[in-house]
């Protein structure tokens, strides 16, 4: 039983869901005027539970694939802890409940939640075996939660101002570098699947200067927010010393284009996104 419970437990990459969690509530705080505590535990569980299906399908449609990779070897469905069937009946009901969770926070948000989905099972993950440049369609659902958050925090307007469309700019951005540098130093575990995600298909130059440009990118977005004057100097100080860091990984990165170079920016990367919505969030 607890074999199963684990299985399923697994099957929705708890953690990679915790952070999409985290994203559309940090939104949903940073625009609403009036947060609610009920309205983040309906955004908390909705967002878990519809990222979770989407990663559910994404395993389903990639078990095959997962089976020759070593990071994924083990996960539940190569390692046939459930089957086909048992995973999409439980991917379907994960699916209803989440939607419903995200209804109770609005109908657009509702709505934005769905599309993150169906764009991420059935756009991106296709495409991942098919070309490199996936990541662009993966950018999107991956960056969506942080307008079905700030959505969420503008409940009577249903609308989307333009502070949100910083917020996704930001996060729709870091996928970049953050995807690229995992590809980087797991370019031979792709391979064995033949998935080639890096831009050129391989660890070169080219690949690790596209890296290295759209950590510029991503930089560069962090300070929109203080340009158009949505939050004040402390938080500018932050953004400033986080970028100062990811810029010093970045520029090593591409000056020696080694796993290890890519697994400190990586990491950065990860670091670096919330602190920069955190900044943001207080308006300080």
């Amino acid at each position: 039983m607890y074999s199963k419970f684990k299985a399923y437990w697994l099957l929705l990459k708890h953690r990679l869901s915790l952070l999409v969690v985290f994203s559309a509530v940090v939104s949903y705080i940073t625009i609403s005027e009036n947060p609610q505590w009920i309205i983040i535990l309906y955004l908390g569980w909705g967002g878990f539970l519809i990222t979770g299906a989407s990663n559910s399908f994404n395993q389903i449609i990639e078990k095959k694939w997962d089976a020759l990779m070593e990071r994924t070897k083990d996960r539940p469905m190569p390692t046939g802890a459930l089957s086909k069937k048992e995973a999409l009946i439980f991917s379907f009901i994960v699916t209803i409940i989440g939607i419903y969770f995200l209804y109770l926070c609005s109908i657009v948000t509702a709505i934005i939640g769905i599309l993150s989905m169906l764009l991420y099972v059935l756009v991106y993950t296709p495409l991942k075996q098919k070309t490199p440049w996936a990541v662009f369609a993966g950018a999107f659902p991956g960056a969506l939660p942080t307008l079905i958050g700030a959505v969420t925090g503008q409940l009577h307007q249903n609308s989307i101002d333009f502070f949100s469309l910083l917020l996704f700019l930001i996060q729709f951005i870091w996928q970049f570098p953050h995807f690229w540098t995992l590809a980087w130093f797991n370019y031979e575990d792709y391979a064995r699947a033949g998935f080639y995600l890096l831009p050129s298909k391989r660890k070169d130059k080219f690949s690790a200067y596209l890296i290295f440009l759209y950590t510029l990118f991503l930089i560069a977005s962090a300070f929109l927010p203080y340009l158009f004057h949505y939050i004040g100097w402390i938080s500018f100080s932050i953004i400033l010393l986080a970028s100062v860091t990811l810029l010093i990984y970045a520029y090593f990165f591409y000056k020696y284009q080694t796993d290890e170079m890519a697994k400190k920016l990586f990491k950065t990367c990860i670091v670096y996104l919330p602190v920069i919505q955190l900044s943001i969030m207080t308006r300080l």
